[in-house]
């Protein structure tokens, strides 16, 4: 994501202990930049949120009695602080992947724990990777429209532009995309810090004018009128998740900017703000029941409206931002963990790990984001439509957390169910809630996670079988290497490296070299690329190199899937190891496999359809590993699956 650090958890505080001054500072400077990028989403909430859940516990036009927005405020306090401050800053910030947070950093450490019995993690993972797509299309969209409708409340001539404008400011936001956000990033952090303080200062006038909201923190209030709603309470449930959408930012963004700083961030800025602000908006629709209509925008004065409307665009633009450039984090990480093709990954930054921008990617969202915009129109549409994805992703990582707080932390069984199974049953109920909003818009984030995980799914697979096809047919290395030696081919000058994902078997392309030219280099080398289920991997175990005979070769190179493959830059540690490489004498041969559908694959004719366009669309080895083209040589071969 947009970040201007990557700082390792517990580092700046381990720091600060010592009573170092300048880590004190960065400390303070990364809880800065975690509010800009962690909670810009979860920020930006109180836009609709309480207005969608009075709406749905009353219906339009009818006045909101004191019992229900005591309950529906209630419900927010207590969702504020269990799912977020309980679930995700107390306990999932303590489970990261060697400093990484996110969903599939820790399907990773969950599959990694559970040896040869993970697939059912790795699902697990699948499923969250693809709901997040749905929230990165939904989350845009939402915001900013929510955002500039407030211009109506300025005056209603503003009613006609509120689209165009809309499409005006998205279209402007995923254009920026690929110049980077690092020098952006660095206004995130004050510019949420400014909208934090100036929603808690109107919050905070209005709840002084009716102190009895305050009576909401007593969860009886939301349990009483869950009780006595029925299938209402139950709806209006799924809009009081709203508040807590961007919570799985917290963990995604471990990584970059620590535990210490997102906690305190949250603790002293971000929750005192939110809580504030929807005691605010529940005093306001007490006192003027019409205020429903939009009450976080009539909070303020009359003076104050336009310049609030311009804040809340800059917010929602930056908590988009965040939620874009996580996308693009996420698909590299689906990428080097094997559940997508290669895209191409462009890095917008030198200094700082992480900015990274993927051209398919952002054109794929932003034409999501402006379907949605042109089918929904409004906030209240596209309310409905958001929560599903959010809640299947939270789900997910509560199930996923129960496995690596049992077998990576080492709880018993029953302690870590102890934990977590209150926390999977209030997002189940979440979830439940979420799922009645299906038929108002809740099915496209749905369709949108079935699409990208069939995806997943047939990239997974069809990669699986085609290794397997192909490894049926290939030559054991070691006996090939030992009959080149007895009986040695004609030989050139120079190094060849030849690519392939099985380092047992011989290369097709050394094969199709042999047989076409006849010849040999003076020295071979059979490289593979691993990813590690690890986010990085540390320089010193990057390479391994062993000798399979005398003018042979093997080497590894592994990589974090937190990381972008560069191998060059791999081989240069190679050279350090005792290999004599030399970029400018040597050739890297790779095999460019053309697929064709087989009568009996192991996958419906549709899967095969797909995985072989999915091939045809993923992104040049070369380009993709950073090899420089000028070195490479290609070897087609035909292949039916």
């Amino acid at each position: 994501m947009s970040h201007s650090s990557a700082a390792v958890p517990g580092g700046p505080v381990a720091a600060t202990n010592g009573g170092d001054a300048s880590a004190k500072v960065e400390f303070w400077s990364l809880a800065l930049g975690s509010i800009g990028v962690v909670y810009g989403d979860i920020g930006t909430s109180p836009l609709y949120a309480l207005r969608e859940a009075v709406l749905a516990a009353t219906g339009s036009g009818n006045r909101a009695s004191e019992a229900v927005v005591f309950g529906i405020l209630s419900l927010i306090i207590w969702a504020l602080l269990l799912v977020v401050t309980a679930k995700y800053v107390l306990i999932l910030l303590r489970a990261d992947n060697k400093g990484e947070g996110g969903t599939l950093a820790l399907m990773a450490l969950a599959s990694r724990a559970l040896m040869h019995r993970g697939g059912l993690v790795i699902f697990l993972g699948v499923i969250s990777g693809a709901l997040f797509y749905g929230d990165a299309i939904i989350t845009p969209a939402l915001s900013v429209l929510s955002a500039i409708e407030g211009l109506k409340i300025v005056t209603p001539a503003f009613d006609a532009y509120v689209v165009p404008l809309t499409v005006g400011v998205l279209v402007s936001l995923f254009a920026v995309q690929s110049r980077g956000t690092a020098s952006v990033a660095a206004f995130f952090g004050p510019i949420m810090m400014f909208w934090f303080l100036a929603i808690a200062v109107a919050g905070i006038w209005h709840v002084g004018q009716n102190l009895r909201v305050l009576l909401a923190f007593n969860p009886w209030y939301g349990v009483n009128f869950l009780l006595h709603h029925g299938i209402v309470g139950f709806y209006t449930l799924g809009a009081v998740f709203l508040v807590v959408t961007g919570a799985e930012a917290l963990y995604a963004d471990l990584g970059h900017f620590g535990r210490g700083p997102i906690r305190v961030a949250w603790l002293v800025v971000v929750l005192p703000a939110l809580l504030v602000n929807y005691l605010g908006q529940g005093a306001l629709v007490l006192t003027d029941p019409k205020s429903v209509e939009n009450p976080f925008f009539l909070l303020f004065p009359d003076w104050a409206l336009l310049p609030m409307v311009v804040l809340a665009t800059i917010a929602t633009v930056i908590a988009s931002q965040a939620v874009i450039t996580g996308a693009y984090s996420l698909t590299r990480q689906a990428i080097q963990l094997g559940l997508l093709p290669r895209f191409e990954i462009r890095h917008t930054s030198e200094a700082l790990f992480g900015q990274i921008y993927m051209p398919r990617v952002n054109t794929l969202l932003l034409v999501g984001v402006l379907l949605l915009v042109a089918l929904f129109r409004s906030s209240s549409a596209l309310a409905s439509a958001y929560g599903i994805a959010v809640t299947g992703t939270m789900v997910v990582t509560a199930i996923m957390a129960i496995v690596v707080i049992w077998r990576v932390w080492q709880w018993p069984l029953v302690g870590a169910l102890a934990l977590m199974l209150p926390f999977v049953f209030i997002d189940f109920t979440f979830l439940s809630a979420n799922l009645l909003k299906i038929f108002e818009g809740g099915w496209m984030p749905l369709a949108l996670g079935a699409i990208v995980m069939a995806v997943m799914y047939t990239w997974r697979r069809g990669s699986r079988l085609l290794f397997e096809k192909t490894r049926r047919h290939e030559t054991p290395l070691e006996s090939l290497v030992k009959s080149l030696e007895k009986k040695p081919p004609a030989r050139v000058p120079g190094t060849a490296v030849f690519l392939t994902s099985d380092p047992v078997s011989a290369p097709t392309a050394l094969l199709h070299s042999l047989k076409h030219y006849k010849v040999l280099h003076e020295n071979n080398v059979i490289l593979t690329i691993e990813t590690a289920d690890a986010p990085r991997v540390d320089p010193s175990e990057r390479v391994r190199i062993e000798p399979v005979g005398k003018t042979f070769t093997r080497v590894i190179l592994r990589f974090g899937f937190m990381e972008t493959p560069n191998v060059p830059k791999a081989l240069g540690i190679a050279r350090k190891l005792g290999w004599q490489f030399d970029i400018m004498s040597t050739s890297f041969f790779l095999s460019r496999r053309s697929l064709k559908p087989a009568a009996h694959s192991g996958m419906p004719r549709w899967q095969d359809r797909l995985f072989i366009g999915l091939t045809r669309v993923a992104n040049d080895a070369t380009d993709y590993f950073q090899i420089p083209t000028g070195r490479v040589v290609e070897v087609g071969t035909q292949v039916t699956i």
